[in-house]
């Protein structure tokens, strides 16, 4: 593989006039957001029946959130890197079948130990997923439109939790199933939507840039050339294969050597969100819901007017995130959602259901611009045989806060009160939006708008020079 070479796989990519196979692209693979945020809301609506059904304690309920998101946490480096090796089409086929079938496995299991167990692999699939995704829609889309398509594909996550909640009232509500199958029909169903994308995804080719930096320039060329005759254009190419690269160590130590400080911004911003977002929703069920009286026919309505809300704020920051640069973007959103965290305390503090309810659409809207901002960020700044490695790494450090923020938040609002909480979740927001101004400040690469190669190289310049490259 030549640099040359690949950077006019890129050239080529990012002078593209967007195309049906780009649309389908952002569509299959922001269905694999859909379908993991469906994952996270439809088992938020379904533990306490799945926990009525088996017995299950309060602490054994809590425990199948701690699966669940400790399965993402390795699945996410593992499938990062696993991506890197063996290709973006080959793994986000393969994730998609893994998490349907371990959710459908779900909703069969027999006890409550083969709910964790089946938590627990799902879970990997869906951890293995946000690295791919990000890596697969960042390498396709042009760059004078990556940001927003990025940020686009990101904002799946607010319909599946949507989707999630209307399912549940259906299911656990409205039908009146009851607990011994209301949760078995949510998790069969879930598993077998998921199936329907896989022919959406079938039909996306593989990465050229991925080829490109396997030295599979000649897979690479075809590819690029049976888009570019979509727009009337035509190229062509030779030429070698390559290895399938290093290992995870490796990878990570590649990172760590090359690339220190996008790796800690990528883990940074990213314990900073899963913190803040889990936290936020950690609060609502012990704190919010408590001391405001929401009803529980109510709630799923309540979830559905957040998420609404979250919505609009990723779809509105999506159409200002080129515009106004990634950095500005990213630190201003984070900022925001520490005062809509702070927006909901004040509203929660009032006892009034309806200004909780529009307070949470608003912390909804800002933590939402935050996080999916954010991904598409970190992930064009590694370079491609490193992004999913990179990615991955940055996810596992974020689930971690996401453990703590979910297990912790309740015993901290219990034990010393919820105003300590309400200051902890807007700490780690602020604490994103330091990361970011830290960033910058330090001479840090804004990626809106250049192609993903100058990106990589603006870095490899900058670590020759120092540190503030990185």
């Amino acid at each position: 593989m030549t640099a040359a070479t690949d950077e006019t796989v890129g050239a080529r990519l990012d002078r593209l006039a967007w195309s049906r196979l780009h649309t389908t692209i952002l569509l299959a693979l922001g269905a694999g957001w859909l379908f993991d945020s469906f994952e996270v809301q439809m088992f938020s609506s379904a533990v306490g029946p799945l926990g009525d059904h088996f017995g299950a304690s309060v602490l054994a309920r809590d425990a199948l959130l701690a699966v669940w998101l400790t399965g993402i946490l390795l699945g996410a480096p593992a499938g990062g890197r696993l991506t890197d090796r063996f290709g973006r089409r080959k793994l986000f086929v393969i994730t998609l079948l893994w998490y349907a079938g371990f959710t459908m496995a779900t909703g069969l299991a027999p006890t409550l130990g083969f709910v964790y167990v089946f938590r627990f692999l799902a879970a990997l699939g869906v951890g293995a997923e946000y690295a791919i995704v990000t890596a697969a829609i960042a390498e396709f889309a042009p760059a004078r439109v990556r940001g927003r398509v990025n940020a686009l594909v990101m904002n799946f996550w607010s319909a599946g939790a949507i989707l999630a909640a209307l399912l549940a009232y259906l299911l656990l509500d409205t039908l009146a199933l009851g607990s011994a199958v209301s949760w078995r029909y949510m998790f069969i169903l879930g598993g077998l939507i998921a199936l329907i994308v896989l022919y959406f995804r079938r039909r996306i080719p593989e990465s050229p840039r991925w080829l490109a930096s396997r030295g599979r320039h000649q897979e690479a060329e075809a590819i690029v050339a049976g888009l570019e005759q979509r727009a009337g254009a035509a190229d062509a190419a030779d030429v070698r294969a390559g290895d399938a690269g290093p290992g995870l160590r490796e990878a990570l130590g590649e990172l760590v050597r090359r690339y220190p400080g996008r790796l800690a911004l990528g883990a940074a911003l990213d314990l900073a969100e899963a913190f803040g977002y889990y936290g936020l929703f950690a609060l609502l069920s012990v704190v919010v819901l408590a001391q405001v009286h929401i009803g529980q026919r109510a709630i799923p309505f309540f979830y559905i007017i957040g998420n609404l809300g979250a919505l609009a704020g990723g779809v509105a920051m999506s159409a200002l995130f080129d515009r106004l640069g990634h950095r500005v973007t990213v630190g201003g959103s984070y900022l925001a959602a520490a005062a809509g965290v702070g927006l909901l305390a004040l509203a929660t503090a009032a006892g009034s259901p309806v200004l909780v309810t529009v307070a949470f659409a608003v912390a909804s809207a800002a933590g939402t611009a935050a996080w999916t901002s954010a991904y598409p960020m970190f992930t064009e700044l590694f370079p491609t045989h490193l992004r999913g490695a990179g990615v991955g790494a940055s996810v596992a450090v974020g689930r971690g806060g996401a453990i703590v923020g979910t297990l912790a938040l309740p015993a901290i609002a219990t034990s010393i009160g919820p105003a300590w909480s309400y200051l902890l979740v807007i700490a780690f927001w602020l604490a994103g939006s330091a990361a970011i101004a830290v960033y910058a400040a330090r001479g840090g690469t804004e990626p809106a708008g250049r192609p993903l190669e100058a990106v990589s190289a603006a870095r490899l310049v900058g670590a020759a020079a120092g540190p503030a490259g990185s």
